[in-house]
């Protein structure tokens, strides 16, 4: 099979991982001559965007899509009847560094399926990165998927080369996992997780030293850990995955957790749904993340009742309106804490209001200028000139008022 078959494979193979960002890393460049591309921004094929709202693009494939594992929700599991492909270790090489330099691609992300064993498999995965660093100087962005049961040295020896590394706990609950994926250990990716946290925090604290040394700290991970989880493969709620997800945040200290709307598969067993949830559960679990990461909600907060979220307006509006006693909130004098809890506030705009009310007061012509969209922000805030109208205060109201068409559900906090 020719390389150009096989990217045709394994690159639409490895479509359903969400977890390819890429941020967070060190700088690096090539500008003293003595190395191959770059961490900075670039131009190319997007393939997925930053935290930031940076396009990013990366090369995205499998090392092979062939594997021993039988996940019921996995295309490439292996029972499922699709075309198989196995890259060599040179020609992931090749192609990486052809693709940057045609200006394709920032980066590598590799990840594959299960060949032999674990130890081979992360081998063989460490092996792409080792070269490319130390053989061909490549700088770009290298992001490795690390299989859980693979030996603490292959670990080790994986964070040494790539920017972040990323183990997918696939779904929240362990009796799903036990059902969807046999051959996968919860406990063992909890594990491999809890090795990768010690390992960081050992690397942030050599830095430190070697800032105070001069020495040069030892590499692992710039970047840090991520992980994914499958929407809608089981029964799981909102609140559960939104559990997990900040569960994992607290003890392993991800960087992100990468949700995945359960995508329909040829031949797929029976244990699985028959169709798709709506895209827009993904895009509310994103919503929801944020909320805990960056504005300091619960998930007790943020999911109530049946513990899913609504589909038609966004999670923050949900529990503003929820909440209509703690609003209309004085800009003039409210704390950043209760600030960022205002529909339409985002932590920019929030800083920017306050470094703005410090020097005068802030009116109503104000907030376009401060990048605030005011039908959404007005009826929960008091400005120097506006205070809402007592019909606006209604929860009922501002419900309907507030809930979009079909066409045009979308971004916003």
């Amino acid at each position: 099979m020719d390389v150009q078959r096989k990217l045709e494979i394994l690159a639409d193979a490895a479509k359903y991982d969400a977890s390819c960002a890429s941020s967070g890393t060190e700088m690096r460049d090539s500008s003293d001559g003595k190395g191959l591309g770059s961490t900075a921004p670039g131009m190319g094929i997007c393939h997925s965007y930053a935290p930031d709202g940076r396009c990013i693009s990366l090369l995205k494939v499998l090392l092979t899509n062939a594997c021993n594992y039988d996940c019921l929700y996995c295309v490439n599991r292996t029972s499922s009847n699709v075309p198989r492909a196995r890259f060599t270790i040179d020609e992931i090489v090749k192609l990486t560094i052809d693709f940057y330099r045609r200006n394709y691609i920032e980066g590598l992300f590799l990840s594959s399926g299960i060949i032999r064993n674990a130890d081979y498999t992360m081998e063989q995965v460490v092996n792409v990165a080792r070269s490319l660093r130390e053989e061909h100087h490549f700088r770009g962005y290298i992001h490795l998927k690390t299989i859980p049961e693979a030996d603490d040295a292959l670990i080790t020896e994986a964070g040494k080369y790539a920017d972040r590394l990323s183990i997918n706990i696939e779904v929240p609950e362990e009796d799903s996992l036990a059902r969807l994926a046999p051959e996968k250990d919860v406990r063992a990716i909890r594990r491999t997780m809890g090795r990768l946290r010690l390992k960081l925090d050992e690397a942030k604290e050599a830095q430190k030293k070697a800032q105070v040394s001069k020495a040069k700290p030892p590499r692992f991970a710039p970047a840090g850990q991520s992980t994914q989880m499958i929407v809608g493969a089981d029964v799981a709620s909102d609140q559960t995955i939104l559990a997990t997800s900040a569960n994992l945040y607290g003890a392993y200290r991800l960087k992100r957790v990468y949700y995945s709307a359960f995508s329909p598969i040829p031949d797929s067993s029976r244990a699985l749904p028959l169709s798709a949830p709506p895209l827009m559960r993904e895009h509310r679990l994103y919503q929801a993340d944020w909320l805990m990461r960056f504005y300091g909600f619960d998930v007790d907060e943020i999911v109530e009742g049946a513990g899913m979220l609504p589909l038609d307006i966004d999670p923050k509006l949900a529990w503003a309106l929820r909440h209509r006693d703690r609003f209309p909130l004085d800009v003039a004098t409210a704390s950043r804490e209760e600030l960022l809890r205002v529909p339409g506030f985002g932590t920019k705009a929030v800083d920017r209001i306050i470094a703005t009310r410090r020097v005068t007061s802030i009116r109503a012509a104000d907030l376009s200028r401060l990048h605030i969209p005011k039908q959404k922000a007005l009826p929960f805030i008091v400005l120097s000139d506006h205070r809402p109208s007592p019909h606006l205060l209604d929860a009922q109201n501002l419900a309907q008022r507030f809930k979009p068409k079909a066409a045009q559900l979308g971004f916003g906090f």
